[in-house]
């Protein structure tokens, strides 16, 4: 359990302490690929809380969606269309659900914990 929360401590110094400058035209294909990512990993932690993570579903997802959201977005700018929008939307949708999801079985397991210490209390009077 430490050596990802390390990993995560880790990344965000080094963001801060290093400054990346992205060039103009490849702001669309970093922002997209963020938003893959950020659902590729909630959707991993999510299906971990749920017991059915896959390490090879997960890389794959990883690498596959966030390719092929840059090349949705470079077709897009190929034909003139804003393309990336659509994949922001859909990301953000898929982003938000699975935090939902998270959020509610984290909830339910907290408040299982609590009803059990409840009645463990009780039993022990």
């Amino acid at each position: 359990m430490w050596l990802p929360l390390a990993g995560l401590v880790a990344g965000v110094l080094l963001g801060l302490l290093v400054g990346v400058e992205i060039p103009l035209g490849l702001v669309k294909y970093t922002a997209i690929a963020v938003l893959a990512a950020l659902d590729t990993v909630l959707g991993g932690l999510r299906a971990q809380l749920e017991g059915r993570f896959d390490l090879a579903v997960f890389t794959s997802g990883f690498v596959v969606n966030t390719s092929f959201a840059a090349l949705l977005t470079a077709i897009g700018d190929l034909l003139g269309v804003d393309v990336y929008l659509g994949a922001v939307i859909v990301f953000s949708m898929r982003i938000f659900n699975n935090v939902s999801f998270i959020r509610r079985d984290l909830l339910r397991g907290w408040t299982r914990e609590a009803a059990v210490q409840g009645a463990g209390e009780s039993e022990g009077r």
